[in-house]
């Protein structure tokens, strides 16, 4: 991880305004519990809207469809104490099949300005959740994210690329 959060504080800081749009992600392995988790569930990455508000969680249906996902709907307890699951054929299985059930009503989380390690830059903070995603950016094309969960001291990394929307 401390290779990562040392990249990540190297980054330039993003305005909230230029992340609007829809960006695919994947996991920056770092030892967190959940690498390689969202990626075998079907993460595709995330949306923002001109409004401010994001689809926090899309994942992939089929090839062309994304729904978005309200992780509301998911213990966060549960599932960083059996991450390990999260991995196997049988959670992606599970979780296809669970998906309308996960499926969020709306956007799920806002984006706005935040200041990670004394450093403000967008970040996007979940609505029923305590995490809060901070963004940096990596290039014209992508942005590096470090997701924090209130009372943990881990933190998640993943990268998000610009796509251009159908």
């Amino acid at each position: 991880m401390q290779n990562a959060l040392e990249k990540f504080q190297t980054l330039p800081p993003i305005e909230p305004s230029e992340m609007i749009g829809l960006w695919a992600g994947r996991g920056i392995p770092s030892g967190h519990s959940i690498d390689g988790v969202l990626e075998n569930l079907g993460w595709f990455g995330k949306r923002f809207t001109p409004g401010m508000r994001a689809d926090a969680l899309l994942f992939r249906v089929g090839e062309q469809r994304l729904i978005p996902i309200n992780p509301a709907r998911i213990s966060l307890r549960l599932a960083l104490r059996f991450h390990k699951v999260g991995r196997t054929r049988a959670a992606k299985s599970l979780f296809s099949y669970l998906q309308s059930l996960f499926r969020a009503k709306g956007q799920v989380a806002s984006l706005k300005t935040m200041s990670f390690h004394g450093v403000p830059s967008a970040a996007m903070t979940y609505d029923d959740q305590p995490i809060v995603d901070h963004f940096r950016r990596m290039d014209d094309r992508r942005i590096m994210g470090a997701m924090t969960i209130q009372g943990d001291d881990r933190i998640y990394f993943f990268e998000l690329e610009k796509v251009n929307e159908p």
